[in-house]
């Protein structure tokens, strides 16, 4: 899509909908908006089926969970010698208390439902953002009455974050096990997770235990320099390599 389309979109988009928008932004040539619960369902319907949009297809439904946004594993800032160290302490994802988490940015809303949408007819994509409300049991609207293929997206995203889409027909767990415990996708999720399971031979079936066999603790990533000492290196192993 051109840069001229999709400021045709934006400003499309604000012309029509006004301030029902809490957001319209187009960052890389994609256009995103955002979307109040309580006006989802009135804006989804024109998107859909006024001609300037026309928005026939929805091809992705997923959750966000915001918590822990714009806190970083690494320092990118500076160069460090303790690599190593900052693998095994740490105050990141999994390895502190969730209520005692250092705050450096702080989230008016934690999760969000997120739609995409494609206009096959104008040849644009655009992405529909809808903040819930409560953070302790999130809600939006349902989608599938306006697009039927949002049923089992919508599914995964209740599966995985704990979203729950009023008025979905048959909203239950799709990927998890039977009784599993837990919202896996969200970031206070352990990343061990609460139990692990393993066959016993005595009773003869697979059980779940609590989680022993695994220690939480961050991999430090290979780090690749290209600067005068490497390739220096490269070229003596090239030289070491045709003289045998």
């Amino acid at each position: 899509m051109s840069d001229t389309q999709t400021n045709s979109l934006a400003e499309r988009l604000v012309a029509r909908f006004g301030e029902v928008l809490g957001k319209v932004e187009t960052v890389r040539g994609e256009t995103t908006i955002e979307v109040a619960p309580s006006d989802l369902m009135q804006v989804a319907t024109a998107l859909r089926d006024e001609p300037d949009f026309d928005f026939s297809e929805l091809i992705d439904v997923c959750g966000v969970d915001y918590l822990g946004y714009g806190q970083n594993e690494w320092e990118t800032t500076s160069v460090s010698g303790a690599g190593f160290s900052r693998g095994v302490h740490g105050e990141a994802t999994g390895r502190f208390d969730w209520e005692g988490r250092p705050r450096n940015v702080e989230m008016e809303r934690r999760f969000a439902s997120v739609v995409h949408l494609l206009s096959i007819r104008h040849n644009r994509r655009l992405r529909v953002r809808t903040f819930c409300e409560d953070d302790a049991l999130p809600l939006v609207p349902s989608l599938v009455g306006l697009w039927p293929v949002a049923n089992w997206f919508e599914r995964e995203s209740f599966d995985l974050y704990g979203i729950v889409y009023d008025g979905h027909p048959d909203l239950r767990r799709i990927l998890t096990d039977y009784g599993f415990v837990g919202r896996p996708f969200r970031k206070d999720f352990p990343l061990i997770g609460n139990v692990e399971m393993r066959y016993d031979p005595d009773k003869k079936r697979v059980v779940y235990e609590p989680v022993t066999s695994v220690v939480p603790r961050v991999l430090v990533p290979r780090v690749i320099r290209d600067d005068v000492d490497l390739q220096q290196a490269k070229a003596e192993a090239a030289d070491h390599w045709q003289e045998n």
